[in-house]
């Protein structure tokens, strides 16, 4: 396959991806709002398998949760209510900012594609989780997004959704800048209800800004997962030679640098970035997720999931 050239749909979920996919399981952490019986706890008392509680019978209450036993004791009506199991409402956020084209030479390759640039690994993580969340019958949805909202795709569980979503990833080219931050906070809005968000990007923003819109997602009641996707390049600076450096995100940008002279400085920085996220990931109970491009997208997928707790 080509650089230049897109990926078909069906060509985001290879076999080791499927293979993988089928040994996984997506639980949520806390109480999530859903509309069909699923897995996950529901915030609502519904009429399910584990009680919850009672409350006083009023008209048009089922007569058949009535609770005869207390009616015996107390000559009151009450009703039975139950803790509902529910499906989750998940949003995948996708950066597709000019930053996310770069290719290291060290990244590891998929579905017949070597070196896969950070946004090629995350469309294939993207994917990947779409198709386990529908399959495990949760509502998935979609935004693409670089310096605003590109794609939004609402959440649902049918299946179809996961052709929906793998196509729309599969014609999505990055570019533009990146306005992580900002863009955050107007999702942030826009999601309806609590639920499940699953941010995949290189976090390319200001740190301060990124963790104030990280925090709306919370406010919002949301459960977060932050997959920070940067290359080995980004992380380790091993270039040598004197040369020009080339931005992704403005035409015609470039900096021409002996990359010695700013090595120790520059790895300052990007650590100074990372442990800022990943400690206000901690903060606020979220998943932070480092994942080196070089690292397999299924051996990056299953670490996680052997790692999470419920």
């Amino acid at each position: 396959m080509s650089e230049s050239t897109q990926p078909s749909f069906s060509e985001l979920l290879p076999p080791e991806i499927i293979q993988m996919i089928g040994r996984l399981e997506f639980l949520a952490r806390s109480a999530k709002e859903g509309t069909i019986n699923g897995r996950h706890t529901s915030p609502h008392k519904g009429f399910s398998v584990e009680f919850a509680e009672h409350r006083q019978y009023v008209s048009g209450d089922d007569l058949r949760n009535l609770d005869w036993r207390v009616y015996g004791k107390s000559d009151r009506y009450y009703i039975k209510q139950y803790i509902e199991e529910t499906n989750m409402r998940v949003t995948i956020l996708v950066d597709a900012s000019g930053s996310m084209n770069y290719r290291g030479e060290e990244a590891t390759g998929l579905g017949g594609k070597d070196n896969l640039s950070k946004f090629e690994y995350a469309r294939y993580l993207a994917s990947a989780l779409s198709y386990l969340l529908i399959r495990q019958q949760d509502a998935v949805g979609l935004v693409t997004f670089a310096d605003g909202i590109n794609t939004y795709l609402r959440p649902t569980a049918k299946p179809s959704q996961v052709r929906a979503i793998l196509e729309e990833l599969a014609g999505t080219e990055p570019g533009d800048d990146t306005r992580c931050a900002e863009t955050f906070h107007e999702i942030a809005e826009r999601i309806p209800s609590r639920g499940l968000v699953i941010v995949i990007s290189d976090l390319f923003d200001d740190a301060e800004a990124l963790k104030e819109a990280l925090h709306h997602f919370r406010f919002k009641n949301h459960e977060l997962v932050v997959f920070h996707l940067m290359a080995e390049e980004e992380l380790s600076f091993p270039f040598e030679k004197f040369d020009d450096f080339k931005c992704l995100e403005v035409e015609g940008r470039r900096l021409n640098i002996d990359p010695s002279t700013i090595r120790a400085s520059y790895l300052d920085r990007v650590s100074s970035h990372l442990k800022s996220i990943e400690l206000a990931c901690g903060q606020m109970e979220a998943d932070y997720v480092p994942i080196n491009t070089k690292t397999p997208v299924p051996e990056a997928l299953f670490t996680y999931f052997s790692q999470r707790k419920t």
